[in-house]
């Protein structure tokens, strides 16, 4: 007999509360805070890639963004691509698609034909906690010589 899979909802929303305040840290480095954002991602005079933030739609409580890696020094990792949502009532950031797929649903039946696991939702959230850490610990604004850091 199968176990059926039932989402942790608790860890499921901590990891999109810290995305909300990793993207936070973010946002709020860019030059305006309607604009887009670009940046670079150095270790020294090492270039890793550049990243492109791109706000879609801004309601009350809610902003749909656009991040990308539009380019990367390396070749085992695929440009991350995909659309965010952050909840601002209740300081939440949900992945709502990412590179290829549409729609992530938050509970895959398993097996299945695209192979999705049965948690993707969470999987796919927790990658954006490591990509946005990534960010945050490599990113370098496009025009200033700083270096960002989560204690800024």
């Amino acid at each position: 007999m199968v176990q059926r899979y039932v989402p942790d909802l608790t860890r499921f929303a901590a990891v999109c509360e810290a995305n909300y305040h990793r993207l936070s840290h973010l946002e709020r480095l860019g030059p305006d805070a309607d604009s887009d954002v670009f940046f670079h991602l150095r270790d020294g005079s090492r270039h890793l890639g550049d990243v492109h933030l791109c706000r879609l739609e801004k309601a009350r409580f809610t902003e749909t963004w656009y991040l990308e890696q539009v380019a990367n020094n390396g070749r085992w990792l695929n440009d991350p691509r995909m659309t965010v949502r952050a909840y601002h009532d209740v300081g939440m950031l949900e992945v709502m698609s990412c590179f290829r797929h549409g729609r992530i649903r938050a509970v895959n039946p398993y097996p299945n034909a695209r192979m999705h696991l049965p948690d993707e939702k969470l999987q796919i959230n927790l990658f954006l906690a490591d990509w946005l850490d990534f960010c945050l610990k490599f990113g370098q604004a496009a025009d200033m010589d700083s270096v960002w850091s989560m204690e800024s």
